[in-house]
């Protein structure tokens, strides 16, 4: 699902595509390279991100950047940037079949009409879903469009100064914005091309575990059909283990990744909520479709924890897997990189997913 949001380059030909995951804790970054017929995951970064009051200074974000295109050992110059959770709205919703342009005019106009909040000094980009095979839109009545189908379609907002602040960042450092996109979809972009048949064929959800929120995505058969954000990340697990067993919080991290068998009692009661939020997801997509979720694909950080993994089974009832969103590239990574993907490869779902939309 190639989704940009706003102010690509604009350019013909792509040479070396970097995409950066600017996360609240850590800052992700892929550099892809053409190879032939296929695309190549050259390089990969993992950086400590700037820590910052409210909002990042572009000043700051460029520091940033030179940072992460020095980690990355190339002299790309076209990046895509990801918008965080924090500073985006995305609401799926039914709209008349009218240009893109016309869609975005539409909600800007009427923001609290068709998002139930007022959003001013906002900018808006949309997805339009094709629909499933002999599945025809639904006519609806319009003073300005009479008897226009409607289709199912992502929008997403964003203020229109976080999007000049990435822009004017981007400059900085020395580098051309290719896309910003929304950091929601780059699991989905990934996920669809590294297990196109179980995208095409069934019902699954992709759980992202960030570091202050995780989100849920719900896929029926290559159909985007639910999105929720639930306010438990690996952020609170890690801060609710370092409590229940009096330790700090680098130890408490450690021990959730390496499955000490003595916290297990106390993480399954920091792991509870999210996995009854993430059950109450899976049952709203069941009741409303008639279909039940078949598998559970989890990524971000805290996916590296198999003991995460194990607790949320019995919850969720259904499995959960950790996923590679790589494993469509061809790896020409250095060795010591290529030893760790296993590792490490299941935060890099947005970064991959957002460098998808620049190919």
């Amino acid at each position: 699902m190639v989704f940009p949001f706003s102010f690509g380059s604009k350019r013909k030909q792509h040479g070396n595509v970097i995409a950066v995951d600017l996360g609240a804790r850590t800052t992700k970054a892929v550099l892809l390279q053409p190879q032939g017929e296929v695309w190549a995951l050259c390089r990969y970064a993992l950086l400590d991100a700037p820590i910052f009051d409210k909002h990042i200074s572009p000043e700051l974000l460029a520091d940033h950047l030179k940072s992460v295109v020095k980690a990355l050992a190339t002299d790309a110059k076209y990046v895509t940037l990801s918008v965080g959770l924090d500073a985006t709205v995305v609401r799926q919703l039914e709209l008349p079949n009218i240009p893109i342009e016309e869609m975005r005019m539409v909600l800007k106009n009427n923001t609290r009409g068709y998002l139930q909040q007022d959003l001013p000094h906002h900018v808006f980009d949309c997805h339009v879903f094709p629909p499933r095979p002999g599945v025809a839109g639904k006519a609806v009545e319009n003073l300005k469009y009479p008897s226009v189908a409607k289709s199912k379609v992502l929008v997403v907002a964003a203020r229109q100064k976080l999007v000049d602040d990435y822009q004017s960042a981007v400059k900085a450092a020395g580098l051309t914005v290719d896309y910003i996109v929304p950091g929601l979809i780059g699991p989905i972009n990934a996920f669809e091309m590294a297990l196109p048949e179980v995208y095409a064929n069934e019902s699954v959800a992709l759980v992202d575990i960030g570091f202050r929120h995780t989100v849920v995505c719900v896929l029926d058969r290559g159909e985007l059909v639910l999105t929720r954000v639930v306010n438990v990340g690996g952020d609170h697990l890690t801060a609710g283990l370092a409590e229940a067993m009096r330790i700090s919080y680098a130890e408490a991290e450690g021990i959730k990744i390496a499955m000490a068998p003595e916290s297990q009692s106390i993480l399954e009661l920091q792991v509870l909520p999210l996995g009854q939020e993430l059950r109450a997801s899976l049952n709203f997509f069941e009741h409303q479709h008639d279909r039940p979720v078949t598998q559970v694909y989890v990524s971000g950080g805290s996916a590296r924890s198999e003991m995460i993994l194990d607790i949320l089974r019995p919850i969720l009832m259904v499995d959960c897997t950790r996923w590679n969103p790589t494993r469509f590239l061809q790896i020409s990574l250095p060795e010591h990189q290529a030893k760790e993907l296993e590792q490490v490869g299941s935060q890099l779902g947005v970064a991959v997913g957002a460098a998808l939309v620049a190919l």
